[in-house]
């Protein structure tokens, strides 16, 4: 025989499994820097980290994609090697991609926000096509700007030598990752719960 379950179980049930699936994407974006491509004339290495932020925030919404962010730098900071270039510690946060780090969560968090129009989940497929690029544009350019704007101001670049450096060589590659995301998104193999 089953019995009913209040409505706080069923709350705290909800935020086991949300939290459940932040902790999931945050293992899933650590383990994606096994594969890091250094460019010789940038200190940011090229990774699919990015393709897992446009996730956290689309499947997870604002505040727990940016929980899966802020788990994946807290993991991180405690030293375990899921930055770029297998490192960890408190050194890549305060580095020349330390800005982008930080990025990550603000960016998840304005996809979120953006996606799901406000804190309660949508299911992200459901939205237009347009609203969803448009978001993971505006979070592509939060990285962008708080990645290059702090490694512009930590090693004394002009705005354009950081764009050159940090920005432009990734934006190829890094709009391939928004196709992948929506295309993963509207599959609807993974969904928002």
């Amino acid at each position: 025989m089953e019995t009913e379950r209040t409505a706080p179980e069923l709350v705290e049930d909800a935020a086991v499994g949300r939290f459940a699936r932040a902790a999931l994407l945050a293992a899933l974006m650590g383990a994606s820097v096994v594969v890091t491509i250094p460019l010789p004339f940038s200190p940011v290495p090229i990774t699919l980290q990015v393709l897992f932020v446009f996730l956290a925030g689309l499947l997870l919404g604002p505040v727990w994609g940016t929980v899966s962010i802020l788990l994946y730098l807290t993991a991180g900071a405690i030293g375990i090697p899921i930055f770029s270039g297998m490192s960890g510690g408190l050194g890549p946060l305060f580095g020349p991609t330390g800005g982008y780090l930080w990025g990550y969560a603000l960016g998840a968090g304005v996809i979120g926000l953006f996606v799901h129009r406000g804190t309660d989940l949508r299911d992200p497929a459901d939205a237009s096509l347009p609203l969803v690029v448009g978001a993971l544009l505006i979070g592509l350019i939060v990285i962008y700007g708080l990645g290059t704007g702090y490694m512009a101001w930590l090693q004394q670049l002009t705005a354009t030598e950081a764009l050159l450096a940090g920005a432009v060589p990734f934006l190829p590659g890094d709009l391939l990752k928004l196709v992948a995301a929506i295309a993963i998104v509207k599959s609807r193999r993974i969904v928002s719960v």
